[in-house]
């Protein structure tokens, strides 16, 4: 292999590399310290991010790996992108994330490095700069936190949180009940434990190569997880030494494998937009259309919550990603190479279920296929999506009259509202949340029902936006309607009591308004609308993607090659 990256910057003979060889004598490092691999160990920790609350640790754990492998490690914090805290949604700097980790990675003289990530947006995040990086790397997963408890019964983060709130708005749950859940719900470090946006693009990760044979369905605070973050260092240091980087075993049939994983899991619909920019950045194509091939393939087989009915927990317990993986080999392009050598066939060979209805059959699957469907037409001429294995099955096909939300402000303002005319079939329809409008577009789209409908027992409507939903979510909630409202998409043309018919199993989503009056409506200015900001948020607005094409920046998009990388001076 040629000379390693770092050796740029300390072999010369010359006063630069002085410079850079004495300053590393600063920090302490020996001559012979510097002469090995250097594995930065990019770390997404702060401590509001409380996914993350453990990776100081198992930043020590990697490292030690690093040193065993005889490598020597050197830890780089990047952004933390907290889902529970960050505003107005950690969606909108999964980009400057992406930024930070390409941008550091090529600043300073490391030769390889593991990527830790887990809360929804820093896994791409962090893969996405790699990629364009295209630097040795391993992926480190968080893992997800242990089951929460409430008075006997298991709760799940997310489903159970939007489950008890209907109850509680509707009267049927107290505030001291609403309490304890919130006591009980969240007990350790580590991502939400049910199939939410973080375990997705955890198994995601694995299944495009990036990451240990099944190390993302580890808990959190497993003390195999430590052992893996350890393994991950290791790793880190013979990738470094194969110069392995990314472009050498992404490809299209590992986004094939990567999107089988997520619909046989019921992933989130997060998934899609992620998939999109990742493959973006390899200069791999991948549309909606794609997924939605897939999809109707794809049998759901992990029965986990907000679909079914367990945790992450069990599903580790019951074999994890490799089981799930394994279930669906015939699904899968096998020969696809991954980050430690080997095919994803090989890093799956043998393993075993021990729990058939966590992880079910292919014979006796959750939905026999379809978990995810997309959906065009007059509303979204660029696509949109909905999971329907979360949705009530009565909807996936209907017609209802439309009450229109111009933003959350407005949701909020008149959800709960008497006067609010909407009943049991309308369609609720929100705007101004998509990448432009939110701005960032935040996990909005599982709209609230209106309180006076909860009260006589409705749980389901349909409901349409621009915004995402999180992957703990349910319902018919149709996402990321595109181009958005702001972007001068049709959304912002539709008014109270417009007719919308949907039809999921025909991939149908419809204004069903004469073009003429559309016409009109669009002459008198419709609802495009473009934030003010300053800062990052004026870059993100101006410069950000629509959600059929991941979101990402429209100069971002591109081949990584070494001719990126900077001279040495």
């Amino acid at each position: 292999m040629k000379e390693r990256r770092s050796r740029r910057w300390t072999a010369p003979d010359d006063l630069r590399a002085f410079g850079h060889r004495s300053r590393l004598k600063q920090l302490g490092w020996t001559a012979d310290e510097y002469a090995r691999p250097i594995v930065a160990v990019a770390s997404s920790w702060n401590e509001l991010n409380t996914c993350h609350a453990h990776f100081p640790e198992r930043a020590g754990d990697a490292k030690r790996g690093i040193l065993q492998a005889g490598g020597t490690p050197a830890e780089i914090p990047v952004m933390s992108l907290g889902e529970q805290l960050m505003k107005p949604s950690a969606m909108m700097f999964r980009n400057l994330l992406a930024m930070e980790t390409e941008e550091v990675l090529r600043a300073y003289p490391v030769d390889a490095a593991v990527l830790m990530g887990g809360c929804d947006k820093t896994t791409p995040g962090v893969l996405m700069g790699a990629i364009s990086m295209n630097i040795p790397c391993v992926y480190l997963p968080a893992g997800p936190m242990m089951r929460g408890h409430w008075r006997g019964k298991t709760l799940g983060s997310g489903a159970d949180v939007w489950k008890h709130w209907d109850e509680r708005r509707a009267g049927k749950l107290s505030k001291e009940s609403w309490l304890e859940i919130e006591d009980g719900i969240a007990r350790t470090p580590g991502t939400c434990m049910t199939m939410g946006t973080a375990a997705t693009m955890m198994l995601a990760a694995e299944a495009l190569g990036f990451s240990l044979p099944g190390s993302s369905s580890l808990p959190a605070v497993d003390s195999e997880h430590r052992r893996m973050a350890k393994l991950c260092g290791r790793l880190a240091v013979a990738v470094a030494e194969k110069g392995l980087r990314p472009s050498d075993f992404l490809t299209a049939d590992s986004f094939d494998n990567a999107i089988t994983a997520v619909l046989a899991a019921g992933g989130s619909t997060n998934a899609v937009i992620h998939l999109i920019a990742l493959a973006r950045r390899t200069g791999i194509p991948l549309t909606l259309e794609r997924f939605a091939e897939l999809s109707a393939r794809t049998p759901l087989l992990a029965n986990i919550k907000p679909v079914g009915e367990y945790v992450m927990e069990d599903f580790h317990m019951a074999g994890g990603s490799r089981a799930l993986l394994e279930r669906i080999r015939s699904l899968l392009k096998t020969d696809a190479l991954t980050v430690n050598g080997r095919t994803l066939g090989e890093n799956i060979a043998g393993a075993e279920c021990f729990n058939d209805d966590v992880i079910r059959r292919l014979d006796s699957p959750v939905e026999e296929s379809g978990s995810l469907v997309v959906l065009r037409g007059s509303l979204a001429p660029d696509g949109c999506v909905i999971k329907a294995s979360a949705a009530s099955s009565d909807l996936l096909r209907h017609r209802g009259r439309a009450v229109v939300f111009e933003d959350m402000a407005d949701l909020k303002s008149r959800i709960d509202s008497p006067e609010l005319d909407a009943d049991a079939g309308s369609v609720l329809v929100l705007r101004n949340a998509g990448p432009v409008g939110g701005p960032g577009m935040p996990e909005w789209g599982q709209l609230p029902l209106p309180k006076r409908l909860l009260e006589s027992g409705v749980r389901d409507m349909l409901r349409i936006s621009d915004a995402r939903m999180s992957g703990t979510s349910y319902g018919a909630c149709v996402l990321h309607v595109s181009p958005e409202a702001a972007a001068g998409g049709p959304l912002g043309l539709v008014r109270d009591g417009d007719e919308i018919e949907m039809d999921a199993l025909a991939g149908r989503l419809d204004l069903l308004v004469e073009e003429s009056e559309l016409g009109r409506r669009r002459a008198e200015g419709g609802r495009e609308r473009r934030r003010t900001l300053s800062g990052y948020g004026n870059l993100y607005v101006r410069h950000v993607t629509q959600a059929d094409l991941g979101c990402d920046f429209d100069f971002a998009s591109r081949v990584p090659g070494e001719a990126d990388e900077p001279d040495i001076f």
